[in-house]
């Protein structure tokens, strides 16, 4: 098996990435990305998403012959396709399999009898057999379970995570044929140190990719809510929950923003399933309007706060600690900071955005917002929102920072209690 697998991962983001280079250390791999940029960085040595180390990177390049390529003639030779790209929401939050459709196109054009395709991409049961593998007939005239097979191994990559990495996750494999799933959980048992989980079916894999994150969706909703009904009673949420956690089978979640591109993200993947199936999800969905609210919320106590301490709210300068959607990583898609940046706007003050790991340009080009990497010196603030924990800020004096008469909101509640006026 090991010398007639070739592997191509087409998507060569945040999932791709981790998981093309570890394939590389095993079996010939092409890495194919769409962005000429992406490749030409990633061949030079560098991944700006920060998952694969440069050592790492250019040891599967050196070592390995991992190459990366947006030339779809580079890819032709390959036989096991790996898709891993992106599956966001519209701003109406219905799934957008766009890029899905794409990639499928792309494989469709170089295909070859025998060749199996395995998506990652987070999707609702019934996406890779009914939306993709249409797809792949249609450009290439192969028929599906005689001509190609195809599997779902979900991804769980974990941006920012350095322990945690792709080899050490615990892999769920699927085949849409037996022969098929036991060839594809073997090339990833091969890779995955953690070992694999082999499902009966690509739908059970695809289900249950998408309750894991809407599992902790809603969990966080929870505490969020309690966050909400504390805060009225005057109670310290941290307190409360220390104080539940002493019991052996509590679960411990905190409140936050919850964004990125998985937790913020696939519940709509799940809620839509079943809206086409004729049910209704109300606790999917009351979990999702609890959470895609707090940025707002935590806006909203800040003026509130600056009020009770009479500070004058109408052109103040506000900082913002943090844009990215988790500490100590550069992924800024689907940040919930930008929930507070938008309803902060409404008070007509004044806002800078210090992150030193989000990229400005991104930042800019997404959400047509100014992220600065370093703390400016000429100017005081009344306000602080710390609404990322990155470890930069775990050392940083932000009273230097303020006015007088001030106000700190912690966010994530790692800030030390005697300094900051209330946390989530």
């Amino acid at each position: 098996m090991e010398k007639d697998i070739k592997v191509c991962v087409i998507g060569l983001g945040y999932v791709g990435l981790p998981l093309a280079r570890l394939f590389s250390t095993k079996y010939p791999t092409v890495g194919f990305d769409m962005n000429p940029a992406r490749v030409s960085a990633l061949m030079a040595g560098h991944d700006s998403t920060l998952e694969v180390e440069d050592e790492l990177l250019l040891d599967a390049i050196d070592n390995h012959g991992f190459i990366c390529t947006s030339n779809i003639d580079d890819i032709r030779d390959c036989n096991f396709y790996v898709v891993a790209v992106p599956t966001p929401v519209d701003k109406n939050n219905s799934p957008d399999l766009t890029p899905l459709y794409r990639a499928s196109e792309t494989i469709g054009k170089i295909i070859k009898p025998g060749d199996i395709v395995v998506y990652e991409s987070t999707v609702y049961p019934g996406v890779t057999e009914d939306e993709c593998v249409p797809v792949i007939e249609k450009v290439s005239g192969l028929k599906f379970n005689k001509d190609f097979f195809v599997g779902y191994s979900p991804e769980r990559i974990n941006p920012g995570d350095k322990l945690h990495t792709v080899e050490k996750i615990k892999k769920v494999t699927s085949g849409s044929t037996p022969e098929t799933g036991r060839l594809i959980n073997e090339v990833y048992s091969s890779v995955i140190t953690a070992g694999t989980h082999l499902a009966p079916s690509i739908k059970v894999a695809e289900a249950a990719k998408v309750i894991e994150n809407s599992q902790r969706d809603i969990n966080i909703a929870f505490v969020n809510e309690l966050s909400k009904i504390f805060t009225l009673m005057g109670i310290n949420t941290q307190d409360v929950l220390e104080a539940a956690a002493t019991k052996w089978n509590f679960l411990s979640f905190k409140p936050g923003l919850v964004g990125g591109h998985c937790i913020g993200v696939d519940p709509y993947y799940l809620a839509q399933c079943a809206q086409r199936h004729g049910y209704n999800p109300e606790i999917i969905l009351a979990g999702r309007r609890m959470n895609d609210g707090m940025g707002a919320y935590v806006a909203d106590q800040v003026v509130k706060l600056m009020l009770k301490k009479g500070i004058q709210v109408l052109g103040c300068n506000i900082l913002i600690l943090g844009f990215t959607f988790k500490e100590n990583c550069p992924d800024v898609r689907n940040t919930k900071v930008i929930d507070i940046v938008n309803a902060l706007k409404e008070y007509n003050l004044h806002l800078t955005i210090y992150d030193p790991w989000a990229n400005p340009d991104a930042v800019k080009h997404e959400y047509g917002i100014e992220v600065i990497n370093e703390l400016p010196t000429d100017k005081k603030f009344e306000a602080v929102i710390a609404a990322v924990a990155h470890r930069e800020f775990a050392d940083l004096d932000i009273t230097s920072l303020l006015t007088p008469h001030h106000v700190i909101f912690d966010v994530k509640g790692t800030l030390p209690r005697s300094i900051s006026d209330a946390s989530l």
